[in-house]
């Protein structure tokens, strides 16, 4: 329930508060005096779209802001799901437009972004103004309307969680079915590079020792005959060995008279132990080595394999080539997985369309279960409202593929004449018909509805007399129960409001500003009156304003 409401900044309106009550209130005003403007700010908190020209001074910033009552609303659940503050028993909605242009909502102060405003304003408010009264006539707001007396809510929250699962899985599929059609394309080229480098068996590390033994053996030759040369210099006659066992025997009779030719002499002997084993080392060393012209070319042969692979896949490596490998190997492995992802989500899909259709079915079931008294509450309310002979009928009509309502084509038939055929909405209602109509279908709505609040703005056009006075005394009903806000111009409704509030203007040397107060029995009847008169107000119109008021 709508507690409090304060305007600043916004429109014709400098600053403004009311407190609101539980129960019918109405709001009327001369045309002009900011009804709508009124309306239009309260639309802010609700989550519409804010418009930097609505504000009243340019250079400050225009501040909107809600005190609801929520004391009989589950809404822990949204407050806890949104990480933001609980107070079982208000919610404070608030908006600013700055003179920027930027526009900024808040919900018991912690700051949330339009939509999340707008998500719990829709729980909280209902707005139907004149202007709404056609939307009686989009099919859309027709099956609403049989679903909320049919209270398919959880229902149909359900299904639609199911419904956009299968329409995401669906996306997947088309998107695996298009990847693997672009796959199915390629795996011969990847069939064929696979084969390739397996055919080439690579060994990782085997360029280096390739490359090194094709260098020793193309250089064989050189170097068998340059250690053949090195042990003839050792071990010929007068060679190097030779020419040491003649140092040592000169060195080796100094020993006995002069001591400190000892190291020098072991030194020399040392020497001579090494190269004889240097001389055995170049020998087995120079044996080993075979010159092999076929081998050689096997390595060439190998080499040119590995340079061309490398030069084709572009990486200068063997282990680069290995990584290409794997990853042509991964890309056949995946074609195949594809395969599989793909007829797993075609079984998971066809399981969930089996489920949606169990749902759709279930809540076809509930709708024309509850149809027949839909119709018969609803014609009951409208010839109340001065069409006795009208009629009214639930159309509801089988739909071939699921759809995010079902598998229904839900639509209002009406006739307000005897005898005439019933049709469509649009085709057969007049505007105060609609209005009629549509109070009707609100009415019956309301105790299946947690909405504590419902604002109708002027949908009392195109009636008068008798039937608005019915309008109002529905509208009363509907007050036991919730909020009921009726901006209207209409006497006989105004009459039936238990709180009564007045719109006007006053215009200074400056400018004119809207202002809203509650006025009280005396005040209303003069307000009354007026809404009866013409231009003056006349006895007779303060009379009878009296006997709408004590009626």
């Amino acid at each position: 329930m709508l507690k409090h409401l304060t305007i600043k900044n916004y429109a014709l309106i400098e600053s403004l508060e009311a407190d609101f009550h539980h129960g019918f209130s109405v709001i009327t005003g001369e045309t002009g005096a900011g009804k709508s403007i009124i309306l239009g700010a309260l639309g802010l908190i609700l989550g519409q779209r804010a418009d930097l020209q609505s504000l009243m001074d340019k250079n400050e910033k225009c501040i909107v802001e809600g005190f609801f009552n929520i004391d009989h609303l589950e809404l822990k659940s949204f407050f806890d799901e949104n990480s933001l503050d609980y107070d079982p028993s208000q919610a404070i909605l608030r908006r600013e437009i700055l003179p920027s242009g930027k526009s900024r909502a808040f919900i018991n102060d912690t700051p949330v972004n339009l939509n999340l405003l707008k998500e719990l304003a829709e729980k909280l408010v209902d707005i139907h103004s004149q202007n709404r009264v056609t939307s009686l006539q989009d099919e859309g707001f027709q099956l609403a309307a049989l679903d909320n007396y049919a209270g398919l809510g959880v229902e149909l929250q359900s299904y639609r969680e199911v419904y956009d699962t299968v329409k995401s899985l669906k996306h997947n599929l088309g998107a695996l079915v298009s990847k693997e059609a672009e796959a199915a394309r390629e795996q011969d080229f990847y069939r064929f590079q696979l084969e390739e480098l397996e055919t080439a068996r690579l060994v990782a590390g085997e360029q280096e020792q390739t490359e090194e033994e094709l260098k020793l053996l193309t250089h064989a030759e050189e170097i068998k005959t340059r250690l053949h040369n090195a042990a003839e210099i050792l071990d010929r006659e007068h060679g190097l060995i030779d020419m040491i066992q003649e140092l040592m025997h000169e060195v080796k009779p100094v020993r006995s008279y002069y001591s400190d030719i000892e190291t020098v002499y072991n030194t020399i002997e040392s020497s001579l132990f090494e190269l004889k084993e240097a001389s055995l080392d170049l020998g087995r060393v120079g044996e080993k080595l075979d010159v092999d012209p076929e081998r050689v070319i096997q390595l060439n042969e190998r080499l040119n394999t590995i340079y061309h692979l490398q030069h084709k896949h572009r990486t200068d490596s063997v282990d680069g080539l290995l990584k290409v490998k794997d990853e042509y190997a991964g890309k056949i492995a995946a074609y195949s997985s594809l395969n599989e992802q793909i007829e797993h989500l075609k079984n998971q899909i066809s399981e969930l369309e089996s489920e949606l259709q169990q749902r759709a079915e279930l809540i076809s079931a509930k709708r024309h279960s509850s149809s027949s008294e839909f119709e018969s509450e609803i014609i009951k309310l409208i010839e109340g409202l001065g069409m006795p002979l009208a009629r009214f009928s639930v159309n509801i009509l089988p739909i071939n593929e699921l759809t995010p309502d079902g598998l229904d084509h839900v639509s209002f038939l009406f006739n307000a004449n005897k005898g005439g055929e019933l049709q469509e909405l649009a085709r057969v209602a007049s505007g105060g018909e609609l209005s009629r109509l549509l109070l009707a279908i609100k009415s019956v709505n309301t105790s299946r509805n947690l909405i504590s609040t419902i604002i109708f703005d002027e949908i009392d056009s195109g009636v008068s007399g008798e039937v608005a006075g019915k309008m109002g005394n529905i509208m009363q009903i509907m007050a036991r129960t919730m909020q009921v806000i009726s901006i209207t111009h209409i006497p006989q409704i105004a009459a039936r409001g238990a709180h009564h509030y007045v719109v006007y203007k006053e215009t200074g040397d400056e400018q004119t500003k809207t202002y809203i107060r509650q006025i009280l029995r005396e005040e209303r009847i003069v307000e009354i009156a007026k809404m009866l008169s013409d231009t003056t107000v006349t006895v007779p119109a303060l009379e009878t304003a009296k006997e709408l008021l004590k009626n």
